[in-house]
């Protein structure tokens, strides 16, 4: 098999396509997820979800909210380590709960969390009761009886019950059972997760990667932005001007490509790898909530603009539903805006707001 040779232009537009980026729009959400592969269940909710903001970058406002509700109530779908995923999918997984912290010789970290569960098995214990007896409950009326407490220089510090809970969760003994609002209830993995198969390690672990890879198009084989590999699925590509080897869905090659646009998610999958991002569309951006007002760019929650197999600009936006407005701080262009792709993104924000159901407040260019 040969290295399949690509320009920038036909490596993005692999890109594009295979995030259901170009037309035609995709018309089934569980559709979308199960190419996706995962959402990510981030409830920062400056605009909207990030969940709901994929897939109505995706599916339009023909996508409701609630239509994803009600695929994780009829547990179509399931929340697992923060990702929203294809209940099938959780056979996948299986085997890594099974083999919890990891396999062959452990690193520090998967050590460290190791011991801390072991040395706090009472209040693993406690946890586990509670939820038999009364489950689902959110992680505030779970009993905090850890006697070894979670140490950090973050969020995360002295949260011994949701620390608890989230590597139970890797454990495959709870899981989350819904929300109520943006806290997660938790519950007795029996529970919730289907009696299915158990899916063995590395077999697992080459259809995570492959599916990876079809829901990215293009991508290295292995990145710390995503959670899985693509190790050595796909064919072998080169891409004109960028170092080194990338693997590429052959199912993508040589096809059509008709291009539209569309606002994004900053956690969106075809922008969440930054270097990936900034190597295929050589597109600066930066997720800028966590940074003081006075040193941020572009935004809170500044939205990458779609044009076509391009990223043109941010949407600095918030939704503000105590105003019932959609306010539109700034339009940041990193191209000059030809006069068609001014009118294709008015027509995109005002979709927004409409499919938010808030007018929008805009201030004259």
């Amino acid at each position: 098999m040969g290295v399949h040779e690509l320009t920038r232009a036909e490596a993005r537009r692999i890109a594009v396509r295979a995030q259901l980026l170009d037309r035609p729009r995709p018309t089934a959400l569980l559709g979308v997820v199960q190419r996706l592969t995962l959402l990510q269940a981030d409830q920062t909710a400056a605009v909207a979800p990030n969940a709901d903001l994929v897939l109505w970058s995706r599916l339009g406002s023909a996508y409701r909210p609630a239509d994803l509700e009600a695929a994780l109530g009829d547990q179509a779908l399931l929340e697992l380590q923060g990702m929203i995923r294809p209940a099938a999918d959780l056979a996948l997984h299986r085997a890594d709960m099974a083999d919890w912290p990891g396999r062959g010789e452990l690193l520090d970290w998967q050590e460290y969390r190791r011991d801390w569960v072991e040395a706090n098995r009472g209040c693993r214990l406690d946890i586990l009761r509670r939820l038999r007896s009364d489950g689902p409950l959110p992680a505030r009326e779970l009993p905090d009886s850890c006697e070894l407490r979670w140490p950090s220089s973050g969020w995360s510090n002295d949260r011994n019950v949701l620390k608890m809970l989230e590597l139970m969760e890797a454990r495959g003994e709870v899981a989350v059972a819904g929300r109520d609002g943006r806290e997660r209830l938790w519950d007795l993995a029996e529970r919730i997760f289907p009696d299915d198969r158990v899916v063995a390690a590395g077999e697992a672990a080459r259809i995570r990667g492959e599916r990876r890879l079809h829901s990215l198009g293009i991508a290295r084989s292995s990145s710390a932005k995503q959670p899985v590999d693509v190790h050595e699925a796909g064919e072998p590509a080169v891409i004109e001007g960028l170092r080194g080897r990338w693997r590429v869905d052959p199912a993508q090659l040589d096809q059509p490509f008709t291009g539209r646009t569309a606002l994004l998610s900053p956690l969106d999958r075809l922008v969440f790898d930054r270097k990936r991002m900034t190597e295929l569309f050589e597109f600066e951006y930066q997720l800028e909530m966590y940074k003081p007002v006075a040193k941020r760019r572009w935004g809170y929650w500044a939205m990458p603009i779609l044009h076509g197999d391009r990223l043109v600009g941010k949407l600095d936006a918030t939704a503000d539903r105590r105003a019932g407005v959609l306010r539109v701080d700034a339009i940041h262009r990193d191209v000059p805006f030809t006069k068609a792709m001014t009118v294709a993104v008015d027509r995109e924000i005002a979709d927004l707001a409409a499919w938010l159901d808030l007018h929008l407040d805009r201030p004259l260019d």
